[in-house]
């Protein structure tokens, strides 16, 4: 297949484009480089079934292909709140016109959204019919309801164009490639660990999340995309272990060797108390659960900080 991946130079596109190319297919990435890097695609750039393309999904982009993998958006917080009108427009103009595309081309769609439509949930673990507890104005809400939004065009549509949707609820994931300024828990933690600086704790580290490996979430959107069953979706992705802040700033502190300290600070606003998915519907529909447990998808992502830090 020839295969499109908007945000193709990001942390799971990039991942996402060594999988498809290894598994024969050819992959047009675009990508306006906000949050990408042309490090993680340089070493496809030989490939003659790869090509990388600057551009962004606010605009119009035509290719003949016959799949998509819609990832771009700015993930974390640190860039969404930074500019967070662009982030609506990525979700929802980089929507339609990536949806307009599949139906022009009669392709297949896959949009990456993410836990973030459950909000701050009552409810553990987040189950995909539930609808979510999200604040619409608050400074989160460029992500939390752009990313909402875009699942209801992706099913409008299904519904009202036969367009082939698959909607992936996309949980916290980590591992190599994750930019050093990416923003996110993972990240924040092993750049400060490895370089004994303070491991910066918001609230008081008793908030959970569930950290899925990159390959782990790569295997799972593989095989949501390539299901020959009447899967739209949406389905939750991610690894349903659960973690305080605390245990990884832990993990992390001794995996590193590092002499960090934790410096508590004071929570954000609208941050999430929880995350933990049911991957039940992932299991029966698709045969996938991660594999990676956290202790030694932290140890491969250290080698690769370090590395990065190194340059």
């Amino acid at each position: 297949m020839r295969i499109l991946i908007t945000g193709g130079a990001g942390f799971i596109g990039s991942h996402l484009t060594e999988r498809l190319l290894r598994e024969g297919h050819e992959v047009v990435a675009i990508d306006n480089f906000f949050t990408g890097s042309r490090d993680n695609v340089k070493k496809f750039l030989d490939n003659k079934n790869y090509e990388v393309i600057r551009h962004d999904v606010t605009v119009p982009f035509s290719a003949e292909v016959d799949m998509i993998f819609n990832l771009a958006c700015p993930a974390s917080p640190v860039h969404y709140q930074r500019f967070p009108v662009q982030t609506l427009k990525t979700s929802l103009l980089g929507s339609i016109n990536m949806l307009e595309l599949a139906r022009e081309k009669n392709a297949r769609i896959v949009q990456a959204s993410t836990s973030e439509v459950y909000g701050d949930p009552n409810i553990s673990p987040q189950v995909e019919t539930y609808w979510g507890n999200v604040n619409p104005i608050g400074i989160r809400a460029c992500y939390d309801e752009g990313k909402r939004a875009s699942e209801a065009l992706f099913f409008d549509y299904y519904r009202q164009y036969k367009v082939e949707i698959k909607v992936a609820r996309i949980f916290n994931t980590y591992g190599p490639n994750m930019a050093l300024n990416d923003g996110r828990v993972v990240s924040n933690f092993l750049v400060q660990a490895l370089q004994n600086l303070p491991i910066t704790m918001y609230g008081d580290g008793l908030q959970t999340r569930s950290f899925c490996f990159v390959s782990d979430l790569v295997d799972g959107l593989f095989k949501l995309a390539f299901s020959h069953k009447e899967i739209q979706g949406p389905i939750n992705l991610g690894n349903p272990n659960e973690f305080t802040m605390l245990q990884l700033a832990e993990l992390i502190i001794e995996l590193t060797g590092s002499n960090s300290k934790i410096e508590f600070k004071p929570l954000p606003s609208d941050d999430p108390k929880q995350r933990k998915p049911d991957i039940s519907q992932a299991k029966e529909d698709l045969a996938w659960e991660p594999t990676i447990e956290l202790r030694e998808g932290i140890q491969a992502s250290v080698e690769y900080f370090k590395t990065a830090l190194s340059k």
